[in-house]
């Protein structure tokens, strides 16, 4: 295993690796339960999406493992799986087999582009400081997300506001918004703590602490759950269930809107799928390799091309089996952060994602009070490589500084790459250093700007 992995080349060892593993999963476990409840909105049957995206977050990491070797985990991405509901389904009339059509679709051409060394093209075209920023970003992104899921950052009439313990109290929902906010409070001071001490699994500690700190408080009730409003049992319905079948999803994709004429309708929801996906998995990868030191000297990561066919696979698969496509997470960075190196890391969620098919009532009962406290402190160590941006070179820095912001303020680590990408290139040529900005930029930068007027 360990000459397979070339874990100890990497610095790491097998009990860091598996450990790393289970940390990545227990931050996006959510999606276990959060992608059957979107996708069944669009009509799908949540039981056999349940299972489906089980499936496919398992293929992925096998793929990812012993193609790439790559600490990146993947499962249904967040953002797309809304888009495939709300937009595609919802929105335009569509049934989710057209969508589901277009996912698959969209899987293989990916698989094409990865052969033929356009994405891997793309990735290494970016500039070394825009990766770092890309980096900063997500730290910030994934941070908020944190903040968001835990519920200490929440809607307002200035878009967003932090949680008001006083009006919670007011409105009588302190044992059930209240607690869980103080409780993701509590679990990041934890966390932050082992993370001072340098404890080893330091994140996965304060996910389990957050979680048994819940348990008790709703056993004691001090919380108390509320399903309506979102608020679920933090103890385990269970521990064994049998997993439901993927027969009412599997191999249900409907190409009708190409051969009934309609392929201007299919390539624009194709478009959409593709630029997010696109854009988001560089991004991931970006962070994610840059924060575990796998970047080489011109910003290139060696084996890219393996990690990416990894993904598109994942994809393929995922449309097969019926879920919204698969892609790169970026809770990856957690356990990255615990010390990740190798595939290892990766087959480790594979299996656990495996295992949630039987023992779903253990894995849905993870609360995201739980996993915010690990997103935001992941969000802190991604944010040191800020340091490595040379900010007194404005050529540089403000296009760094446009990437980083924007990932955040838009929700989107595609808008990031897409707005960091054009300054950088108009900047530089504008201002006499268009030797910096390759052909390729160019094209980037052009392509995303027609992408923001017509699609």
């Amino acid at each position: 295993m360990n000459k397979f992995f070339k874990i100890e080349e990497r610095g790491s060892n097998i009990k860091r690796e598996v450990v790393a593993g289970i940390t990545t999963f227990m931050t996006m476990a959510y999606i276990l339960a959060v992608n059957p409840n979107i996708l069944g909105a669009s009509g799908m049957d949540s039981g056999a999406v349940f299972s489906a995206t089980a499936i496919a977050s398992a293929i992925g990491c096998l793929c990812m493992a012993l193609i790439a070797n790559m600490p990146f985990v993947l499962s249904a991405g967040m953002g797309l799986n809304a888009y495939f509901t709300y937009t595609v389904v919802m929105g335009m009339g569509l049934t989710w087999q057209v969508a589901l059509s277009a996912v698959f679709a969209e899987g293989l051409i990916f698989i094409v582009l990865t052969l033929t060394s356009v994405r891997e093209a793309v990735f290494n075209a970016i500039p070394s400081s825009i990766k770092i920023a890309v980096t900063v970003g997500i730290g910030l992104f994934i941070a908020f997300i944190g903040l968001q899921n835990a519920h200490v950052v929440v809607d307002s009439s200035t878009l967003v506001t932090v949680f008001s313990l006083h009006q919670s109290i007011k409105e009588g929902t302190l044992r059930t918004e209240g607690i869980t906010v103080l409780l993701a409070l509590i679990g990041t001071l934890i966390t932050a703590f082992f993370v001072i001490k340098n404890v080893k699994g330091n994140i996965l500690i304060g996910i389990f602490s957050s979680w048994i700190l819940g348990v008790i408080c709703e056993l004691t009730g001090l919380y108390i759950p509320n399903p309506e409003a979102g608020f679920y049992s933090v103890i385990p319905n269970g521990i064994i269930a049998m997993p439901a079948s993927i027969a009412p999803t599997f191999m249900q994709m409907d190409f009708t809107l190409i051969t009934s004429g309609k392929f201007l309708e299919f390539f624009g929801i194709l478009s959409a799928f593709l630029f997010v996906d696109f854009f988001d998995t560089i991004g991931t990868i970006i962070g994610c390799a840059s924060k575990a030191d796998m970047l080489d000297e011109n910003g290139q990561l060696p084996g890219i091309k393996g990690a990416l066919f990894a993904d598109s696979v994942a994809t393929t698969a995922g449309a097969c089996l019926g879920t919204s496509t698969v892609t790169t997470f970026v809770e990856s960075s957690a356990g990255i952060a615990e010390g990740g190196r190798t595939g290892l890391t990766t087959i480790t969620a594979g299996c656990l994602f495996l295992l949630s098919l039987l023992f779903s009532p253990i894995f849905l009962a993870i609360p995201s009070f739980a996993t915010a406290p690990g997103l935001i402190i992941v969000g802190f160590l991604m944010l040191q490589q800020v340091t490595k941006i040379n900010w007194n070179d404005m050529l540089e820095a403000i296009p760094c500084f446009i990437t980083i912001a924007s990932m955040p303020f838009t929700y989107s680590i595609s808008e990031g790459i897409a707005f960091g990408i054009i300054s950088y290139t108009v900047l530089n040529t504008t201002c006499g250093n268009s030797k910096k900005v390759s052909i390729l930029l160019w094209v980037l930068s052009v392509l995303f700007v027609i992408k923001y007027i017509f699609i």
